[in-house]
């Protein structure tokens, strides 16, 4: 698509979108590299204690959050699949044509588009996601996660933080 009008308006709009999808990636190399080491170095649900209330433990989730259809037999492997496509497109394109004022919300989707397409990539390659950060307190244990999911939880924080700092008028939320 063309862009047209002041060279440098539209240089800055190039810029920042630069900035918002460069975050993306560096969420999803981020993601790939820590999760290969992951999975090269340690032993499957064999906790390695960081700290009294943080432990890294290799493990594998078929399923959705919280592993959820986790035991559904294989077809949730596509299932999940075609959602993540179908969002990180979705978030892509929102991203793509969001005006730079609204940096707060950009910053927000970009976490999330990277971590949705950290875990997909997972998905599609290996049938599931590969997670390894467990968060506890003494014997009471947090799902298992990644730094994909960490970029979607922080990403949809900001998301939320943008609606309340900016709220849509009422005339502009009816149509």
């Amino acid at each position: 698509m063309p862009e047209f009008g002041d060279p440098a308006e539209v240089a800055a709009q190039r810029r920042h979108r630069l900035k918002w999808f460069g975050l993306a990636v560096l969420a999803i190399v981020v993601d790939q590299l820590t999760k290969y080491l992951a999975d090269t170095s340690l032993q499957y649900a064999q906790p390695n204690e960081v700290l009294p209330v943080l432990n890294i433990t290799l493990h594998y989730n078929p399923g959705a959050a919280f592993s959820f259809l986790s035991d559904a037999g294989g077809w949730q492997r596509w299932f999940f699949s075609a959602i993540a496509t179908g969002v990180s497109v979705y978030l892509a394109i929102w991203l793509y044509r969001l005006p730079r004022k609204q940096s707060l919300l950009a910053l927000g989707l970009a976490l999330v588009l990277g971590g949705a397409v950290g875990n997909l990539i997972d998905r599609v390659i290996y049938g599931h996601v590969i997670d390894f950060i467990s968060v506890h307190w003494q014997d009471s244990y947090f799902p298992t996660f990644n730094i994909a999911d960490a970029a979607i939880s922080v990403g949809a924080f900001f998301l939320v933080l943008d609606m309340l700092i900016h709220p849509q008028p009422k005339n502009e939320r009816q149509g």
